[in-house]
């Protein structure tokens, strides 16, 4: 390289000095897309390699000078992606591979609910009738559909029952949400469900094993007694992370007014409580003229509002919401300690740091996305405002402008990762927001402090009493928000290109210094207009051929109104459309009569055959061509037939399906294409 290019890239570099950091975790994030992006699992030589890159790229930067920097980028970059992959391959259990019916036996760790609200449970020391014990997954999730009987369940219980269990779903379409991934990495082995009543075989025990468990389950239940129906339900969701009995249309109507994350022990409530810790006991402290006068009251707050932070992180269950939530309080702490200045974005970079080392797999899921985003978000903007000359204010006015900027931009931050991820935003979300959130840091957080420090003396119900209006009062927002008529706008999943272009725009204007930050305009610009030409599939296929949904002016239209709720659902979400499943199955799209119905797509007739009489009527449905999709195995095609055929068996291997037309004729692309050579989806 010229020494004059050298020189230019120098001075661009050290004009960036101080900026730099923020960058790692950038690039660590880059490795660690580009691992979950690759098609295949990397061989043993190509991970070597990836190895010694690493070793020669962090020896380059050590020895350069100018180009330190983007050696050690690089460097970090090859990081993300081997710790990823060290990741997948550490969080590995045994997986059942097939479907099994019979007796299953474990202990509670975990209760909770589905999305259609039954009582889920999460066993480990699994026992299955017939299966090798090398064979039986360390952990395993089942639903109760049937009566519940007696048994009231509780962590540390070993129950017993019959059930269904298999390996986790796959996607509902191509480029969909893969919740074998998520599996995976959660460590479920299985998935399934009972309609037998669940049976105790032991209670709990005492000792060590899941006391955390047993004490969260006992704080919920006697927080819900004391504040019965929804009003404890949410209590004992923001205190212990308990949702298992909150009504689903409570659920609805908090994601509906865009308040749901006050429900999520995440950023906003870590911040809370441990603010108001320290705030309690550094007013405590300097109460103490000694300690005022002679004692570094200021970190000894910061140490107990450290420790509290960690036993709710502990009671919480320690999700990863709570995990990034805590890391980003301990980082803020730890800057007091230091004597440096607390919330600073390399202290933002110094916790997506430690959490994409810790769980690369969390940059994938809105929390991370979401969080982090806010919070840059949020830095960048109120640093900018200390620095920035403007009209002098009435302090008291502090407080309100800052909570109507912080909504505001923590709500602008994080619209498009919440469009992306959950298909909808609320009209109305930044006015329910400044009417709930400021309740949640003056009176409901602070009271569940209080009901804590209370609560061994016997006086938490004072806690609690006081933080009981402030709930009720955001429940009644909530409500009345999503009963407007409007309230949400759907929006179309995106291409997988859009996040990390928005992503990338938006760091670079946040991070880089100098008039080319402007550039970071552009991605974002790209991403925009890449989104806004989303192009969905004209025919979805379920991964069990027995519902199709055909694409047209109105909407996706539904080939059978029942059945695959789950998967007809999230087609529809896709698409940004709010209809419901009545309203898709009466659109027009589909001609004939479950189970035997047909559409036609570019003139060309596709052919759907269900249930038992499928097989008998292929050879009349495959006469004049066309495509026929069947929910189970086809006969052998006729030789003087020219059709296209779609089975149970090529499901099996496919996935859900995604059709479209070409001059080729069909074009198929299968859910489990993109992730079949990848661990989790093999």
């Amino acid at each position: 390289m010229p020494s004059s290019m050298l020189r230019r890239l120098d001075a661009t570099l050290g004009a960036q000095q101080g900026r730099l950091f923020c960058w790692a975790p950038v690039c660590l994030a880059a490795g660690i897309g580009f691992y979950f992006g690759l098609p295949r699992e990397p061989s043993t030589w190509q991970w070597g390699a990836s190895a010694a890159l690493f070793a020669l790229l962090l020896l380059g930067g050590l020895r350069a000078h100018v180009l330190r920097p983007l050696a050690f980028g690089a460097a970090l970059i090859v990081a993300g992606l081997l710790l990823a992959g060290h990741r997948t391959h550490w969080v590995a259990e045994p997986r059942l591979d097939w479907r099994y019916y019979g007796p299953i036996e474990g202990r509670i760790v975990l209760v909770d609910r589905s999305a259609s609200g039954r009582p889920r449970l999460t066993l480990d020391r699994v026992v299955l009738s017939r299966v090798a014990p090398h064979h039986v997954p360390a952990r395993i999730r089942i639903s109760l559909h049937g009566a519940s009987g007696d048994l009231d369940p509780r962590p540390g219980m070993t129950i017993i029952t019959t059930g269904h269990l298999g390996p986790a779903s796959g996607p509902s379409e191509p480029g969909g949400f893969d919740f074998r991934r998520h599996a995976w990495f959660a460590r479920l082995g299985a998935i399934g469900y009972t309609r037998a009543p669940a049976l105790l075989l032991s209670p709990a025990r005492g000792g060590t094993e899941l006391l955390v468990a047993r004490l969260r389950d006992r704080i919920s239940r006697g927080v819900r007694a004391a504040l019965p129906g929804e009003t404890g339900a949410f209590a004992a969701a923001i205190t212990t992370g308990d949702r298992s009995v909150m009504s689903a249309q409570t659920l609805a109507a908090l994601r509906s007014s865009n308040l749901a994350h006050l429900l999520a022990i995440s950023g906003l409530h870590m911040g809370l409580l441990t603010g108001t810790v320290f705030w309690a006991l550094r007013l405590c402290l300097a109460l103490v003229p000694t300690l005022a006068l002679g004692a570094p009251i200021k970190k000894y707050a910061a140490i107990g509002a450290l420790a509290a932070g960690a036993g709710y992180l502990a009671l919480s269950g320690g999700n990863v919401a709570t995990q990034r939530a805590f890391i980003m309080v301990a980082v803020v702490f730890g800057a007091v300690l230091g004597d440096r200045r607390a919330i600073t974005l390399r202290a933002v970079a110094a916790a997506a740091m430690i959490v994409l080392i810790l769980r690369p797999e969390a940059l994938t899921g809105p929390g991370f996305q979401m969080s982090f985003a806010a919070t840059t978000a949020l830095v960048a903007i109120f640093r900018a405002l200390r620095h920035s000359p403007g009209p002098a204010l009435p302090r008291w006015t502090a407080p309100v402008i800052g909570t109507l900027l912080s909504s505001a931009i923590a709500g602008a931050a994080t619209a498009p990762y919440a469009a992306a991820h959950f298909n909808q935003m609320s009209r109305y979300g930044l006015i329910a927001n400044l009417l709930s959130v400021p309740l949640m840091g003056a009176l409901v957080m602070p009271a569940a402090v209080l009901a804590a420090v209370l609560a061994p003396f016997g006086g938490g119900w004072i806690g609690l009493a006081i933080m009981s209006p402030a709930i009720d009062w955001i429940l009644g927002v909530a409500l009345y928000v999503s009963a407007l008529e409007g309230v949400l706008w759907r929006i179309v999943t995106p291409v997988p290109a859009v996040l990390p272009l928005i992503s990338l725009g938006a760091l670079w204007v946040i991070l880089w210094r100098g008039r080319a930050r402007w550039a970071g305009i552009a991605p974002a610009m790209l991403a925009l207009m890449l989104w806004l030409q989303t192009e969905r599939p004209l025919l979805l296929v379920s991964d069990s051929g027995g519902l199709l949904g055909r694409l047209g002016a109105e909407g996706r239209a539904l080939s059978k109104p029942r059945g695959e709720d789950f998967t007809a659902m999230s087609w529809l979400e896709n698409d940004g459309d709010d209809a419901d499943r009545d309203t898709a199955f009466a659109r027009p799209g589909f001609t004939g009569v479950p189970p035997r119905r047909e559409t036609r797509i570019a003139g060309r007739p596709v052919r759907h055959l269900t249930g038992r009489g499928a097989a008998a009527a292929f050879e009349a449905a495959c006469a004049d061509g066309g495509l026929v999709i069947l929910s189970v195995p086809a006969p052998d095609v006729p030789a003087e037939h020219s059709c296209t055929v779609l089975d149970e068996n090529d499901l099996a291997r496919l996935g859900a399906a995604a059709i479209r037309t070409g001059p080729g004729g069909w074009q198929i692309t299968g859910a489990r294409d993109a992730a079949a050579h990848r661990l989790w989806g093999r």
